[in-house]
């Protein structure tokens, strides 16, 4: 279980490809102090088990579904990824509950400042549109975002503060970018309850 408060940033630093897999190496020393082989760890909201760890770098193997419905096929050396640690039992939430398992990609329209912050708006499919409420949470590569807007069918907008554009990768997105989205989960199991009680459609 995560929070979607991204901790710091890392650069994915070797790319292996193998049978129907990659492997992927992240440097980032700042998540490195308690990290250990087996442990999970959010890459850009993607739940992912370190498989081997060095002092300032870590390795996770990335398969099947995971290739399919993340951004992970698109690393590269150099692609800055946002990170999270396992939440510890005990500690404060400040984001949200975020499973780490990204229901599909999304893709970035664009951004504009308002003010002394940002305004963003993303393109959703319809397995997150669905659980989306104005005022809602969202996760965006694995950050906990606050619903601004929705301005359309299949629009999510968000509001970033200064803080979070400086240190997570949303800054290097432009128009088209994929991106990792995971819907709200208390949405996810309202949506499953009412569907089995009512059918795929809601209640009139």
């Amino acid at each position: 279980m995560f929070t979607g408060i991204v901790e710091t940033t890392g650069t994915v630093s070797a790319v292996r490809e193998g049978e129907g897999a990659r492997v992927l190496t992240i440097r980032a020393p700042e998540v490195m102090d308690d990290l250990a082989p087996g442990h999970s760890v959010a890459v850009d909201g993607a739940c992912l088990t370190a498989v081997e760890v060095t002092e300032d770098a870590f390795t996770v193997e990335v398969i099947g579904t995971t290739l399919s419905r993340t951004v992970a096929g698109g690393y590269e050396v150099g692609t800055r990824v946002n990170l999270e640690r396992a939440m510890r039992l005990g500690a404060r939430l400040d984001g949200h509950m975020v499973q780490g398992h990204v229901d599909g990609l999304g893709h970035f329209q664009g951004s504009r400042e308002a003010g002394e912050y940002r305004l963003l708006d993303f393109r959703v499919p319809p397995i997150v549109e669905e659980v989306t409420i104005l005022h809602g949470s969202i996760a965006i590569n694995g950050i906990s975002l606050t619903v601004n807007a929705m301005p359309g069918p299949g629009l999510c907008q968000v509001a970033i503060i200064p803080y979070t554009w400086e240190v997570t990768n949303l800054r290097g997105l432009t128009p088209g970018d994929p991106v990792n989205l995971e819907g709200d989960l208390i949405g996810k199991y309202v949506g499953k309850i009412l569907a089995a009680r009512f059918g795929p459609s809601s209640p009139e």
